[in-house]
């Protein structure tokens, strides 16, 4: 949902360009207090796998795909906060290194894929975990259905904003009936991999979801070759000592999920669907890129996802899509690195860590 330059007229450019400022210097501030010693690290990581993930379109109908958004999965990961930030990093890549999405455009895309859909996904998402069972199925089913939604929300969002700015003369009706139909299948994708995701997170690492915090079940220990509640064992001596989940280094979770997106760009990317995205069919069918104008970053050595140069398909977007996740995981690590040491030094919160989660007490 990639919007380029010339779809929206310069003053609701603009408009869009302050309110995306406002969200990322707002969400600046919110991070901080989301982000610990074990969460900020993973931050960056998140954006990479969005990165990554945003390359693999999937077919949804005939002859137009689909491709992750990542604000559901950023802001149940991650926070609401820094899930914005998350995915403005990776269309900031994207703008500036592949061409992806204009560059005059850049504050309607974060307003559409970053904002709305991070802050309509989260919102779902704690409204479904508050009345279902706390459990850690419910909140991969939240995350399925926040997802879900998300997606027509941010093809509803594009209608507004084109309806107020729009370069083109088509009937409102038409793009609101195409844009939210064909990304209510989107949609569809979008919730399978988030759940995917988050639920395979949660079977690991269940203090790392920023979603799961507060939801608790007693901690299992071993006692006698069985697994026991560690409230109930009777045996406090011969029973190993509960260990803190928050102090549980993040090495292992971050060296899996960065290889994990270097794979998924580098060689599944190739195998993704060339059909165009959902965005890219209704502006075709529809007429509204007859006002689209050339990227700036057009002659960029690595635009269209594909290096420079290097004839073979297959080495030149796998190594672009490496080079992408490598700049994604680089800047959005040093971003949330610096957010981090201003919560230290600005006293913001205790800097523990020690959040609740269901992978232990509510003193985990």
């Amino acid at each position: 949902m990639h919007v380029p330059d010339g779809f929206i007229d310069v003053p609701v450019s603009v408009a869009t360009g302050v309110v995306a400022a406002g969200a990322v210097a707002v969400s600046l501030r919110g991070a901080r207090r989301e982000l610990d010693e074990r969460t900020a690290p993973l931050a960056g990581l998140v954006a990479a796998f969005i990165f990554a993930v945003q390359m693999l379109n999937f077919p949804v109908a005939a002859g137009t795909s689909g491709h992750l958004l990542g604000g559901a999965l950023a802001a149940i990961l991650v926070g609401p906060y820094t899930g914005v930030l998350c995915v403005s990093v990776v269309l900031l890549m994207q703008g500036i290194l592949f061409a992806d999405g204009g560059l005059t455009a850049l504050g309607v895309n974060v307003t559409d894929m970053a904002l709305v859909t991070t802050v309509v996904a989260y919102a779902l998402f704690r409204a479904l975990v508050k009345i279902l069972p706390r459990t850690r199925r419910s909140v991969t089913v939240s995350s399925f259905v926040a997802a879900l939604v998300s997606v027509p929300a941010a093809a509803l969002a594009f209608t507004l904003i084109y309806a107020l700015g729009g370069t083109t003369d088509i009937p409102l009706g038409d793009v609101l009936t195409a844009m939210v139909g064909v990304h209510v299948l989107i949609g569809i994708g979008e919730a399978a991999i988030t759940a995917l995701t988050v639920g395979a997170v949660i079977a690991v690492r269940p203090d790392l979801v920023h979603g799961a915090r507060g939801l608790t079940a007693p901690l299992k220990l071993r006692v006698g070759g069985e697994l026991v509640d560690a409230a109930s064992a009777s045996a406090p001596v011969s029973a190993p000592a509960p260990v803190r989940v928050g102090a549980r280094s993040t090495r292992t979770v971050w060296v899996t999920g960065l290889v994990t997106a270097v794979v998924l760009a580098g060689f599944v990317s190739f195998y993704a669907s060339a059909s165009p995205d959902g965005l890219e069919k209704v502006a075709a069918d529809q007429g509204i890129d007859r006002t689209a104008r050339e990227h700036a970053n057009a002659d960029s050595p690595l635009a269209d996802y594909g290096v420079k140069d290097v004839a073979d398909p297959r080495i030149s977007g796998g190594l672009a899509g490496v080079i992408g996740v490598g700049a994604t995981v680089v800047a959005g690590s040093g971003i949330f690195w610096v957010v981090r040491r201003g919560r230290r030094q600005g006293g913001d919160g205790d800097g523990s860590g020690r959040t609740g989660s269901f992978a232990a007490g509510g003193n985990a």
